[in-house]
């Protein structure tokens, strides 16, 4: 049975859509019971099978990229950042010491890396396109079709 037979999924959808109301959803859903067995049989299934080329993964929750803890993170590390490249740059005209400056710039790069991180963990999409590599493989006949260039 296909994800997209399912009738959960069905049900989810329209409710999404707006065409079921929560309420009427969970009615329909009422007496519905799942055993262990089969649940390990779904996990199974949506982890170990291979998807096919061109397939959007999504996770069921989408990351929290508004949240207070993030922003203040990205005003923190741009304060940091503004500051440690603003005094690099006044140390690197004003001839300070260069490991002093170079400590200046090794922090500049630390505190972006870290808001890099933050970004990419709790503001991106938790998106994934399923791409399969080719065949790097060029069989005996494939030369013949080659383009030969003057030059």
């Amino acid at each position: 049975m296909m994800l997209s037979d399912d009738h959960v999924h069905n049900l989810l959808e329209q409710v999404a859509s707006g065409d079921v109301t929560v309420a009427e959803a969970r009615t329909a859903l009422e007496g519905v019971e799942i055993d262990e067995e089969t649940y390990l049989a779904a996990v199974d299934h949506g982890v170990f099978n291979q998807a096919e080329p061109g397939t959007i993964v999504k996770a069921s929750l989408a990351p929290s990229g508004a949240s207070g803890l993030v922003i203040l993170t990205f005003v923190w590390g741009m304060f940091w950042v503004v500051l440690w490249t603003g005094t690099a740059t006044y140390g690197t005209f004003k001839g300070w010491d260069q490991q002093y400056v170079a400590y200046q710039f090794g922090m500049t790069l630390v505190t972006l890396i870290i808001m890099g991180i933050v970004y990419m963990r709790f503001v991106m999409p938790d998106l994934v396109i399923v791409k399969h590599r080719r065949n790097k493989y060029a069989p005996p006949k494939d030369p013949e079709s080659w383009q030969e260039y003057k030059i």
